[in-house]
């Protein structure tokens, strides 16, 4: 909404130019000539002279067209907080016409035109989906319009945003698993262990979890972590360092590292812990979300699921 000031301004600066434009077609035609003429006005340039002749009537008819067409539409779409009289559908009710409430009215009628589409996708388990070429455009596209800011436009993460076309999952792989997971978001949460842990018990961590996935370590240092591993990380990530999924723990006896397996990296981790946010889509996605969940899960299955 406009505030009091800027609304008179936009009034009349709008309305004060259609006035003119009357006003000043009106005057110009007063003392205006009815017919044609030889004679000149008296101006003359580059030698051409100006004949003093009337304006052309269709020119005249059709200025007189513009400012009246000018008033239609404001009395149509309104000026400034002024409301005009023509109408929009939102929400089943009838609105005044603004842009906000025509874009809304679009996407509704858009919404209803899709919807029986979208439900016969949903009738179709995850698992099957995948078969339907067209299901997986429409869920491609979804995933390129909410998720690919994070994942990237191929599904194959970055540093702290997990790859989608491996087989590595951190709360799961399964159609009911990954729909969860995009319908509700997921909240990561890795503990900082540097004031408990010390500056030497992290780096003999790190060799520890170095040496889970066989990547070159410290034999000796891993080895005086081991008993710590059991104390402090072995609830979340099991005492064989398999990971939860349940908890969403990483495995970390794989290759597979959402925050990188330098030594560098883990010493991060460990020090400073990690905080990943999944955001739940169910309320983001609006209209027919659990639909557009379902081709989510379906697209992001079939990466996976060749």
């Amino acid at each position: 909404m406009l505030s009091t000031f800027w609304q008179v301004w936009v009034s009349v600066i709008v309305l004060g130019s259609i006035i003119g434009c009357g006003v000043l077609i009106m005057y110009t035609s007063r003392g205006m000539r009815k017919e044609e003429t030889d004679q000149t006005t008296g101006h003359s340039y580059d030698g051409i002279e100006e004949i003093d002749n009337p304006l052309p009537r269709w020119w005249v008819f059709m200025f007189w067209g513009t400012i009246i067409f000018g008033l239609g539409y404001l009395a149509s779409f309104g000026l400034g907080n002024y409301q005009g009289f023509l109408t929009v559908t939102v929400d089943g009710k009838e609105v005044p016409w603004s842009q906000t409430n025509q874009w809304k009215a679009e996407v509704q009628a858009f919404d209803q035109e899709i919807a029986p589409l979208y439900a016969q996708y949903s009738s179709t388990p995850v698992a099957e989906l995948i078969h339907n070429d067209d299901a997986l455009q429409t869920g491609q596209r979804l995933f390129k319009s909410n998720c690919s800011v994070c994942h990237g436009s191929g599904a194959k993460g970055a540093l702290g945003f997990p790859n989608l076309t491996d087989k590595d999952w951190l709360y799961g792989g399964a159609p009911a698993q990954i729909v969860q997971t995009i319908a509700n978001g997921r909240q990561g949460a890795m503990p900082a262990w540097g004031a408990i842990l010390g500056d030497e018990g992290i780096n003999q961590m790190v060799n520890y979890v170095r040496s889970l996935s066989g990547l070159k370590h410290d034999a000796t240092l891993a080895e005086e972590a081991a008993p710590k591993f059991l104390q402090n990380c072995a609830i979340c990530h099991g005492a064989n360092g398999k990971g939860n999924q349940m908890m969403g723990a990483p495995n970390m006896t794989d290759e597979t590292w959402l925050y990188g397996g330098s030594s560098k990296q883990i010493e991060m981790t460990l020090r400073y812990g990690r905080s990943g946010k999944m955001p739940a889509h169910k309320e983001i996605l609006g209209a027919n979300a659990d639909a557009k969940i379902h081709l989510l899960a379906t697209y992001v299955y079939s990466l996976s699921n060749k």
